[in-house]
């Protein structure tokens, strides 16, 4: 029975978690979980599963919880979010948090010899140069949640590392991949909301349709495969049937294919090295697909996807000027405070107005990400 602590259970990848658990409660137990402010969603979930261990994100919840549930023990704020990722019993750590928040949780976790299967692309993306030397020194299994990245780290197994020439992304392309970039300009929050083929929450669903969403699996993808950006290509493929590819210097190309369900990588995580069935799984029919689709994404069209390749490449401190100006004009766009293509032309500007850091440490990491928010905020007038 392995044991598992979720962090952030109420979203859209925590919540298959739960039908993946719940589908095998032979083989997963999970102990311990976190929750923002969907106390809802929560409480849903506890009546599903019996968890001693909760954490949420503000403190009256976590006292209105606690009179009202006797038998659990519950936390709150990044401390109890830490205690919970860190648990005597816990094996392994699914962190499915959203944003920068979930960086200190998975150091913390890796630090107490927990393995992490990782949703939260934003810790490699701000700290890989810090998160990767920890796993080797800790010497434990870091594990790709992304389709994307489980894609690739599949199509790996069993090669020599060496061999391989590239790794290509694929990208469904998002809510908006067959409009020119004149008619991005008056896109509304509904509209862009709506995914053509995954369920995914508010803030990846418009990373997906800026394409900052593929520019931050780019950089995880450096981390995890330790690759060069010359070597990750991107393809917007818009069935979204090949999750990845990796080519090896042989010319072979591996892919791993599967209709879109998020509950495969992240059961993959959990059993790896074997392989479960995946219960209420639909299955690939080629022939009812028919045909499949790639092109490159014009990068004119989409300029964030240049921009995170350019914030990779200088690496250092840019990947977190790129990822919390991001993340603060991609709320200020939910919010109904800026149009489409201001997301894009504030994390710009954020970027040519940093002072560069070549290797900041965790307590830089933590000033820059929240200089770069408040850039973006001071910007549109909102400070």
């Amino acid at each position: 029975m392995k044991k598992i602590t979720v962090l952030g259970v109420t979203g859209s990848i925590g919540q298959q978690t739960v039908d993946v658990v719940v589908h095998h409660r032979d083989e997963f137990e999970i102990v311990a979980m976190s929750a923002g402010r969907n106390i809802d969603a929560l409480e849903e979930i506890m009546k599903q599963l019996n968890v001693s261990h909760i954490c949420v994100q503000n403190k009256e919840d976590k006292e209105y919880l606690e009179n009202k549930y006797k038998d659990c023990h519950f936390y709150y704020g990044q401390d109890g979010l830490m205690t919970i990722a860190t648990l005597p019993e816990v094996e392994i750590v699914l962190n499915a948090i959203v944003g920068f928040a979930g960086l200190l949780p998975t150091m913390e976790a890796i630090k107490a010899h927990k393995d992490i299967a990782l949703a939260n692309k934003e810790t490699l993306v701000v700290a890989g140069h810090l998160i990767c030397p920890l796993v080797k020194e800790y010497q434990v299994a870091l594990l790709p949640v992304d389709s994307e990245h489980s894609a690739i780290f599949q199509s790996m197994n069993g090669e020599n590392h060496q061999d391989i020439s590239k790794i290509i992304l694929t990208a469904s392309g998002g809510s908006f991949r067959d409009r020119t970039r004149d008619e991005l300009a008056d896109v509304t929050v509904e509209q862009a909301l709506k995914h053509p083929n995954w369920s995914m929450g508010a803030k990846i669903t418009i990373d997906s349709a800026t394409l900052f969403n593929k520019g931050l699996e780019v950089m995880e993808a450096r981390w995890l495969f330790n690759v060069d950006y010359d070597d990750i290509e991107v393809l917007i493929h818009p069935e979204s049937i090949v999750h990845s590819m990796v080519e090896y210097q042989d010319t072979s190309v591996i892919a791993q294919l599967g209709t879109p369900d998020m509950r495969l990588p992240i059961q993959y995580a959990l059993t790896y090295p074997r392989r479960q069935p995946l219960i209420n799984g639909q299955r690939l029919s080629l022939n009812d697909v028919g045909s499949l689709h790639f092109y490159k994404p014009d990068l004119k069209r989409f300029h964030a996807l240049a921009l995170a390749y350019e914030a990779g490449r200088q690496g250092g401190s840019m990947p977190c000027v790129l990822n919390g100006a991001n993340e603060q004009a991609n709320s200020l766009f939910l919010n109904g405070r800026i149009r489409f293509l201001d997301i894009e032309r504030l994390v710009e500007d954020a970027m040519r107005a940093h002072e560069w850091v070549d290797h900041p440490t965790l307590e830089q990491l933590l000033e820059i990400d929240q200089w770069a928010r408040d850039f973006v905020l001071k910007r549109v007038g909102e400070d």
